[in-house]
């Protein structure tokens, strides 16, 4: 056999070869036939040899070497020092993002966590090659002191910041800016003709020009003044740019929404079905500006007609405009305390594809038929033109459906027949979603109420009445019906996957629920019903709030991705979200999907693997960034009550201390470690709880405490904690059937948890007298009732005195290493 025949029988049979044909004109080689080849030649092969081997041509070898290029991005591909390419693995090198921590040390995330499960720990020395977000290659050097797999850095792939946010300081004559983001810990240093004269504690936007090496800092030139710290609305500045959020549209995509008609043109209603007669209406906040939503139903036989109108944005957003770009870079809108940040301009996410009252409106319907014991039993989608009725908000709705305001109930006697009847759907599904054992979990959410100055006046737990409940379980009913729709029509588009405990977490929630005399059923793969039955039995506890809490961070964080493997907490084989395509890139595609199967066509995306991941990335950036904001807003709500004494709930159980969420004021800070007594505490990460080695004392998650608010630090949004007294200990309740407030049911989707992800199992703390460094605010607040026995003090009742169980604690954990707290 010929060389050229050897070489065009190896091109011609790319496993990827028909996805490569329908990506691009001209197809090249895949990434998956790279590496194939490189792993059958057995050694590394220079540019010229895969040109070979492979048959490129002349013509083709620019765009080629792009492709082998952005393999070297992704760590598929790296060169040695003679330029040749290797597989890394060949190599002993792990490839992976870098995150950062505040004391100067970090991690290596492997991007393969199949053949790298543990995070590679980063010391600082190799911290001050890299920054926060970069990715990079590693080779493993052994253990660190904690058991830990340890790394030295051999080559960053991609520098993650271009820019930064941070704070100018001046010392000696020398400008530096230090990053808000405190997993940057590199100052960056600013040449003084490059410095746009800020002055000294400003906040600016900082471009890097040189990245860190091993014999320098970073260098940058300030291209942004945004202002002193303290200025109204700063917090929000700063969390933009810290999390690399896309919040200036670009003009072109502004013009494009604008020059839409203000108006529905006839033209548009071609292939529409006209329900601009159907008495549809939108149910939202109070302060909610864009509504993409409407719901109607009525009786139809023995069950009921259920229709859900979305909004048409795929109409006005195609695939690959400017507009297109723009959604799918921000990926969803941002909703910060008194700012929206949207994922489309206003033109659209307030008109075009706002579905206000009395204006006609583009929108895809899904119509269902639902028998009378609340299943959907046909549906059917199909682009429509619709006229909304009304704009009511969830307070009217609920006050209606309760006929608490006469006054209000005789203004919209004219829509109580329709209210009644979406309740009446309702009402059934809610017993449909109770039989499938939808998993509900309890907590308390709260707003915050501005004063004139832009600053939190006070903070207010929000109730979630049924208008609430009733929306969300008809869009959870055209979401079923998405995925559905799309799965029979064998149609590719971006589920919401949300995938039950790990092996891990489900052992570590047995161990844990085992000490209070509960199991959890399924076996090694439990299903929501098993976590609704647990959830069953453990609401009347006066300690269910603990037990929840450690159920819900058993769970994985919901995400997007093409391979469907169903919703565990919503107990639904398929799920996708359809209903808020102003908002979510997610929902756009899956528009786009849904319209090309009725068309009797096939949406094709370039690559929706990657699709998912970005989603679920931008998800997250949002979360982070809200967060922040969060926090920063409620430090400087707490600023002139430092010296007050507060009761509260222990949120979070860490190597480092407590975060305690307070009552009445609904913020989180520190209690830290060197602040529990003076002992030695063991951290039990399975248990959530830190027990004093000597006296036996206990800590643990949903504990009363009562604390002393002791420092608020707005640079770092940290408020730390000292203990001024207990209340009662959660943890040592057995009794059933203490009643409880009636807090808001939430979402089981979870989101990821601020605490630390590297706190090892059990930890042995030393105390120390002087003030320690904290660790920044969580973002999350939990509110739970009081509970007897006493935290802080060994629990009554048992057979052993505190000094006897100091002695089983100090053998039982004899020889173990015993570290000072940070």
């Amino acid at each position: 056999m010929s060389t050229r025949k050897t070489k065009k029988t190896l091109r011609a049979n790319d496993p990827q070869a028909k996805r490569e044909a329908e990506l691009y004109q001209t197809p090249l080689p895949s990434r998956e036939l790279v590496l194939q080849l490189l792993s059958d030649q057995g050694i590394p092969l220079s540019a010229d040899q895969i040109y070979l081997l492979l048959d490129i041509s002349a013509d083709e070898r620019d765009i080629f070497n792009r492709r082998l290029g952005a393999m070297e991005r992704d760590g598929q591909l790296m060169r040695n020092r003679k330029g040749a390419f290797c597989l890394p693995d060949k190599i002993h090198l792990i490839a992976g993002t870098v995150f950062g921590h505040s004391d100067g040390f970090g991690f290596l995330q492997p991007d393969d966590k199949t053949k790298n499960p543990e995070d590679i720990f980063l010391g600082p020395k190799e911290m001050t090659l890299v920054m926060h977000g970069d990715r990079a290659m590693v080779r493993l050097a052994g253990l660190d002191r904690k058991g830990r797999p340890e790394g030295k850095l051999v080559e960053v792939l991609e520098r993650a910041n271009k820019t930064l946010v941070g704070r100018v300081i001046r010392a000696q004559g020398v400008t530096i800016v230090a990053a808000e983001d405190k997993r940057i810990s590199q100052d960056v240093l600013i040449p003084y003709h490059l410095d746009m004269d800020a002055q000294v504690g400003q906040i600016v936007t900082v471009e890097l020009t040189e990245y860190p090496s091993s014999h320098s800092s970073p260098m940058g030139k300030i291209v942004e003044i945004l202002g002193n710290y303290a200025d109204s609305g700063m917090e929000i500045e700063i969390a933009l740019r810290k999390h690399h959020l896309p919040h200036q549209f670009n003009p072109a995509a502004v013009k494009q929404a604008e020059d839409f008609p203000r108006t529905v043109q006839a033209k548009d209603y071609k292939g529409r079905k006209d329900l601009r007669a159907l008495p549809l209406i939108t149910i939202d906040g109070e302060t909610a500006r864009d509504f993409d939503d409407a719901v109607f139903a009525e009786p139809q036989g023995k069950g009921w007609r259920l229709v859900v109108a979305i909004a048409d944005v795929s109409f006005y957003v195609q695939p690959g405009d400017v507009l297109d770009k723009e959604a799918y870079d921000r990926g969803n809108s941002v909703y910060f305390p008194r700012r929206v940040i949207p994922m489309l301009p206003e033109a659209l996410s307030n008109g075009l594809c706002s579905l206000n009252p009395d204006v006609e409106r583009l929108c895809m319907v899904c119509d269902m038929q639902v028998d009378s014991l609340g299943v959907v039993k046909q549906y059917q989608f199909y682009p429509s033109v619709m006229l909304s009725k009304a704009r009511m908000t969830y307070t009217k709705v609920h006050a209606l459906l309760q006929s608490e305001d006469a006054a209000l109930s005789e203004e919209y006697a004219w829509l109580m027949p329709h209210l009644q009847d979406l309740n009446s759907v309702y009402k059934l599904m809610l017993t449909q979603r109770e039989k499938r054992g939808a998993v509900e979990f309890e907590s308390t959410e709260t707003m915050m109420v501005f004063n004139d100055n832009g600053k939190i006046d006070k903070i207010v737990p929000v109730t979630r009445n049924e208008a609430h409940k009733l929306i969300e379980e008809c869009m959870l009913a055209a979401n079923v019906c998405a995925a559905d729709f799309l799965l029979k029509n064998e149609q590719t588009c971006l589920f919401r996957i949300h995938e039950g405990p790990t092996p891990e977490k489900l052992e570590a929630l047995r161990l844990f629920m085992g000490e209070f005399g509960f199991g959890v059923g399924g076996g090694e793969k439990p299903s929501a019903k098993d976590y609704a039955k647990l959830m069953q039995r453990i609401k009347a506890r006066p300690d269910a709030q603990l037990l929840q809490t450690v159920m819900l961070r058993s769970m994985q964080q919901a995400v997007y991705s093409p391979d469907n493997v169903g919703h565990f907490g919503l107990a639904y084989d398929a799920y996708t979200h359809f209903t808020s395509p102003i908002r979510r890139y997610p929902d756009l595609l899956v528009h786009r999907a849904i319209k090309a199967v009725v068309e009797g066509n096939r949406y094709q995306a370039k690559d929706w693997h990657q699709l998912g991941v970005h989603c679920s990335m931008t998800e997250r950036r949002a979360d982070d960034a809200t967060r922040d904001v969060t926090n920063w807003l409620k430090c400087f709500y707490m600023q002139d009550k430092v010296g007050e004494v507060f009761t509260g709930t222990v949120a979070g159980v860490t190597s480092f201390g407590l975060f305690v969420a307070l009552d009445e004021v609904y913020v989180e800070g520190l209690l830290h470690v060197t602040d529990l007594g003076n002992d030695y505490f063991i951290h039990d990460k399975a248990r959530h709880e830190m027990v004093g080695e000597r006296t036996g004392v206990r800590y643990r998650l949903g504990d009363r405490l009562t604390v002393k608010v002791v420092r608020v630090d707005l640079e770092t949004a940290r408020i730390d904690f000292t203990l001024a007294g207990t209340v009662e200990a959660a943890s040592e309740l057995t009794g059933e059937g203490a009643g409880t407030d009636a807090p808001k049911k939430v979402s089981h989707e979870r989101k990821a948890s601020s605490l630390s992800p590297f706190a090892s199992t059990k930890t042995a703390t030393a105390v120390r007298t002087k003030p320690a460094t904290t660790k920044p605010v969580s973002g999350h607040s939990e509110k739970s009732n009081p509970a007897k026995p006493t935290a802080g003090k060994p629990a009554a009742g048992k057979s052993r005195s505190a000094k006897d169980k100091g002695r089983h604690a100090a053998q039982k954990n004899k020889g173990k290493p015993k570290a000072k707290a940070r």
